[in-house]
């Protein structure tokens, strides 16, 4: 399993949210390009970036952060947060994004994530964000009548690889991953799944690792301090090298 450091991104700076609520923003780190740095610097292999500003616009608004890491790091960046459109995935692809993520296109338009899939393929992955199992787009803004299972089959039917499986209620709170779910999308698609939200300790990695899932995604927690990157990322590598 890989571990994703987060940096969220709102007016060029570094912040976190708690449960998706843009009222509850938190300054988290100075500089972007540093804090990515140091994530390296802890061994961090990939980093995993939102344009808070860009998902409630649908428009590209802090890209000149999310580059200036891609070309100044070793970093490989996934990337999401209103990317809606083919012109905005080729863009950040071609620039130098590792791998892009689209979420409410995923609701709104499963033809650009066809289109972006069959042109990209394991460079696109899908976001699903979900409160009370029920998709959220829009930066989480709007719910929909989607169940988090039906958009998952969906967008594997599409050949999408990745998914990013968030539950809102967990996010930003430290209060543990939503295991429940995150079990119940892994089995139901054969997708590889990161889990998003909650995670706060290292036993909460090891859980996860012990799902089988592809990556987990760190933010609040790695701020804080309840959880050492360097350590979980040498966990997951050992227990890698265990399996070859």
């Amino acid at each position: 399993m890989i571990i994703l450091p987060a940096i969220d991104i709102q007016n060029g700076q570094c912040v976190r949210l708690t449960k998706g609520d843009f009222a509850t923003v938190e300054k988290v780190a100075e500089d972007p390009l540093e804090t990515a740095l140091d994530f390296q610097n802890q061994g961090a292999a990939w980093i995993h970036m939102v344009d808070l500003d860009g998902a409630k616009e649908g428009s590209r608004i802090n890209s000149s952060v999310f580059l200036n890491v891609a070309r100044n790091t070793g970093l490989k960046v996934e990337l999401g947060g209103g990317i809606r459109t083919m012109e905005s995935i080729d863009y950040y692809i071609g620039a130098g994004i590792s791998r892009v993520i689209l979420g409410s296109a995923a609701i709104s338009d499963p033809e650009l994530v066809k289109t972006a899939v069959e042109k990209y393929a394991d460079q696109i992955a899908i976001g699903i964000d979900a409160r009370n199992e029920m998709v959220s787009g829009q930066g989480w803004l709007n719910d929909s009548s989607i169940h988090y299972l039906e958009l998952a089959k969906r967008m594997e039917s599409l050949g999408v690889q990745y998914m990013i499986y968030t539950d809102i209620s967990k996010d930003g709170t430290l209060s543990g991953p939503n295991l429940t779910q995150l079990s119940c999308i892994n089995e139901a698609v054969s997708c590889k799944i990161i889990a998003s939200g909650g995670i706060h300790t290292m036993e909460d990695i090891k859980a996860l690792e012990e799902m089988g899932l592809y990556g987990a995604i760190c933010g609040k927690s790695i701020y804080k301090g309840t959880l050492s990157l360097k350590e979980a990322v040498e966990y997951c590598r050992k227990k890698e090298s265990g399996k070859e």
